[in-house]
């Protein structure tokens, strides 16, 4: 029988050396472990870029056998309340760790989902039980962790992978899974999961599942992104003053790969960039698709925004000449 593993628990690090990006963090956080000396951390940045897998290594280098006695990991999204910290957390915090590590380790992810009332509850419970328990709080924004959390914490602020860091994480799966990957695929995993790993290895399986010789064309199909010619032929029809055929050719873009307006914008937004155009005229495409994004994420008509953003372009066009 084949293996059903899921290809972002195959391959997640198990220790600090096989961590891809995040080195400095990866350095300090080593230094910490080995010194078996922890602070409380706080783990902030977009997903898929290594938090979870950060805050595992740390209980496997720390507890070894023992990490499941000793580790607690709570997802704050789906227990967001008071009830939360004031019961499960403190019962774990408050009796000892087996082992000679002297403190226990609770790991408490997406933790900018909790109620404000839970944070000051947290709060008292991070202070209280100091002696026997640590904790790593993971937040994708950690504006929205309340300050005295903040200033109890070591903050490591976690980015997105570089693109020789996504490179290297692609060609080691394809090595271990004998896989064949265009250059052209790679570059389009990259654009498509935008330094997030999570997304990368999920599209990797998915896309492996169908063969296993891998094409730029299956990446952006899998991902219901358009290729970057397909958006950059709309705009180029529409700097043209072909207002109908740009409008066509986007529709007919958007019902091929399944994309929501939001999709299309943000991909119109990166096509910008490469446009025969002057600056200036680049910086007013720019500000346009922000005002779009905005108007759909507040509910206004999609297809009516690409539209109107398509009818600034050909003025932009008609300008140039």
């Amino acid at each position: 029988m084949a293996e059903s593993f899921i290809w972002t628990e195959k391959y997640r690090p198990e220790k600090f050396s096989d961590i891809r990006g995040q080195k400095e963090i990866v350095k300090r956080v080593k230094a910490l472990v080995d010194g078996k000396n922890m602070p409380h951390l706080l783990f902030t940045g977009p997903a898929g870029v290594g938090k979870t897998t950060m805050s595992l290594v740390i209980a496997r280098q720390l507890f070894g056998a023992a990490r499941h006695q000793n580790f607690l990991e709570l997802n704050a999204s789906d227990e967001r309340g008071i009830d939360v910290v004031r019961n499960k957390v403190k019962d774990f915090a408050r009796t000892r760790a087996i082992g000679d590590v002297p403190f226990k380790i609770i790991y408490l992810d997406e933790c900018d989902a909790l109620t404000r009332e839970a944070q000051q509850a947290l709060r008292r419970t991070m202070e209280n039980y100091t002696q026997t328990c640590r904790f790593i709080l993971s937040a994708n924004y950690s504006s929205k962790i309340i300050d005295p959390i903040q200033s109890r914490c070591a903050i490591f602020r976690f980015k997105p992978l570089s693109k020789e860091e996504i490179v290297e994480i692609v060609d080691h799966i394809a090595r271990q899974e004998k896989l064949k990957i265009d250059e052209k695929a790679k570059e389009a995993l990259y654009r498509v999961c935008d330094g997030d790993c999570r997304r990368l290895e999920n599209l990797l399986q998915s896309a492996a599942s169908l063969e296993s010789h891998i094409t730029e064309k299956v990446i952006y199909e899998l991902a219901s992104f358009a290729e970057p010619k397909e958006i950059r032929d709309v705009l180029e029809l529409a700097l043209k003053q072909k207002f109908i055929d740009a409008r066509s050719k986007l529709l007919e873009t958007m019902l091929s790969y399944g994309l929501a307006g939001i999709d299309v914008i943000k991909q119109i937004q990166q096509e910008i960039v490469s446009l025969p155009i002057p600056e200036r005229q680049k910086m007013l495409l720019i500000e346009k698709c922000g005002e779009a994004e905005f108007r759909m994420t507040e509910g206004s008509d999609e297809y009516l925004q690409l539209e109107a953003f398509l009818a600034k372009v050909v003025l932009v066009g008609s300008e140039k000449e």
